[in-house]
């Protein structure tokens, strides 16, 4: 019999990546490419979806050739992708009517401050388990609607759907026969009401978004239809928002299990159950990924700028060739922690919500060298996961005596030893850091039978524990410092235009 193999697509805010995954777990093959990034207006941030689409296809497409496997070895699709990123496209032509407006976007915020204005804070955080912010769906589809022309009446007429990225795939693969998405995506819409498992009807309204515009919601590990490749259909049977993917894929599959995944964005996701439980410190509520309609759920903390950072060193300032160099920098300042970088170049997440923060470096003197801001602005992934397990602890009542990491940033050791010394936890780096892309794979897996929930925790290696070796006094001191320097960038700016 033919080995069998599950195709994982992860489609991240940078690149489309294809990831080939054997039987026993194991990634075989990976074909990655970047795509544009656009930017309109400061603070606007755009991609072209059908670039995402054809630079997807392309990866796939790749990824088979290069393996020499047959469609038909193919099992199942996994779907992970970027959250929050809103596409409406034309449902009889298939075009996309505008760019799809990027999570990092802030475009939204004057629709942010009406939502604030008209007293739907308690609505938004009871029934969608989020704060009023641009990060969210709901704005920027509005946004769309006011402002290209003739869509508000098109959508009247039942010709627009909306769709994260997730939806906007399934509805390419499956050739226009399907408009779905999971719970975890649709729970980041800031229009999904996550006590009934329905779309809030008061927040449409408030938006003037049509019903008919919005894909159909399912658990994560179920059917989401077939994609024809070559001579074979193979089924789509895992999709989740990428947070929500990493969760499961560390095996955080119980309450009380937490991840922090450093990408473009830093998100740490604690495990609540089919408990849901509101944040009294700035912290969402979300769902996590499931295999029935029993709703799952989870804490996160969203930290807009983290890889993003690392990559505006290399591409904006050019300090750096490529970020593995920032590490190497970062060790070569010997006991200097004197400059802080704040990169809140979207705003601040959690647990600050602030979108009229922007990014400032603080503590700059005439001997402050390219190696220090290097330094700063790694040690800015750390101080805001910081931020970030302080409230998940207030919140939750627990104490996290480790962390579990993922995402490209963890290769990076100074990094990981530096989170492990400010948190004052173990910091737990798994053999294989594409746990994104697995958690898409094993959810498709279970569906079709091919694995267990409990193989998920079956396959998993470590590869690295970080334990702290800072003097408490000296992580308490540093702290201080990063709080001081966050209070200084937040409300920069008055408004956003």
């Amino acid at each position: 019999m033919e080995e069998q193999y599950i195709l994982a697509i992860d489609q991240g805010t940078t690149s489309c990546r294809v990831l080939l995954v054997d039987q026993q777990g194991t990634i075989q093959r990976v074909a990655q490419q970047e795509f544009k990034q656009i930017f309109p207006k400061p603070g606007w941030v755009e991609h072209d979806p059908e670039e995402i689409w054809t630079t997807q296809m392309n990866m796939l497409e790749l990824v088979l050739e290069e393996s020499q496997l047959e469609p038909r070895q193919i099992a199942a699709i996994g779907i992970t992708n970027q959250r929050e990123t809103t596409v409406v496209w034309d449902k009889h032509t298939g075009k996309p009517i505008y760019n799809a407006i990027v999570w990092q976007d802030i475009r939204t915020a004057d629709i942010c401050e009406d939502m604030k204005a008209n007293n739907l804070d308690d609505h938004v955080r009871s029934e969608t388990g989020l704060v009023i912010d641009a990060y969210f769906s709901g704005t920027k589809i509005k946004w769309i609607l006011d402002h290209v022309e003739g869509a508000r009446e098109k959508a009247e007429r039942g010709e627009l759907l909306f769709g994260t990225i997730d939806s906007w795939l399934i509805w390419n693969m499956t050739a226009g026969k399907n408009h779905l998405t999971d719970h975890t995506n649709a729970s980041r819409t800031m229009l999904y009401n996550i006590r009934k498992m329905v779309w809030d009807d008061t927040l449409l309204e408030y938006f003037g978004i049509p019903s008919s515009m919005l894909p159909a919601v399912q658990p994560s590990s179920s059917l989401f239809g077939e994609m024809q490749i070559g001579d074979s259909r193979i089924s789509i049977c895992g999709v989740a928002g990428d947070q929500q993917a990493a969760l499961f894929g560390q095996a955080c599959l119980v309450p009380g299990m937490a991840k922090n995944t450093y990408g473009t964005g830093c998100f740490m996701l604690l495990h609540t159950g089919d408990k849901l439980s509101h944040s009294k410190n700035g912290l969402l509520t979300t769902m996590a990924c499931s295999s029935n309609e029993k709703p799952q759920y989870a804490l996160e903390g969203s930290i807009f700028i983290a890889g993003a950072a690392i990559q505006w060193l290399r591409d904006g300032l050019q300090i750096i060739k490529s970020a593995a160099d920032s590490d190497e920098m970062s060790v070569s300042v010997k006991d200097a922690h004197d400059v802080y970088m704040v990169p809140a170049f979207a705003g601040l997440g959690a647990p600050y919500w602030d979108m009229y923060a922007r990014g400032a470096i603080f503590g700059l003197t005439r001997d402050t060298s390219r190696e220090h801001i290097v330094k700063a602005t790694l040690e800015s992934l750390a101080y805001q996961t910081r931020d970030v397990l302080k409230a998940m602890e207030q919140d939750s009542g627990l104490e996290l005596k480790n962390l579990k990491v993922d995402g490209g940033a963890v290769a990076n050791n100074y990094l990981m030893q530096f989170q492990a010394d400010i948190l004052g936890v173990s910091v737990e780096r798994p053999e294989v850091i594409e746990t994104t892309a697995m958690g898409a794979a094993y959810l498709a897996g279970i569906q079709i039978g091919m694995w267990t929930p409990e193989d998920v925790s079956a396959h998993r290696r470590i590869d690295k524990v970080f334990n702290p070796k800072m003097e408490r006094s000296l992580r308490e001191s540093l702290y201080t410092g990063w709080q001081k320097a966050v209070k200084r960038s937040s409300g920069w700016i008055d408004q956003i235009n």
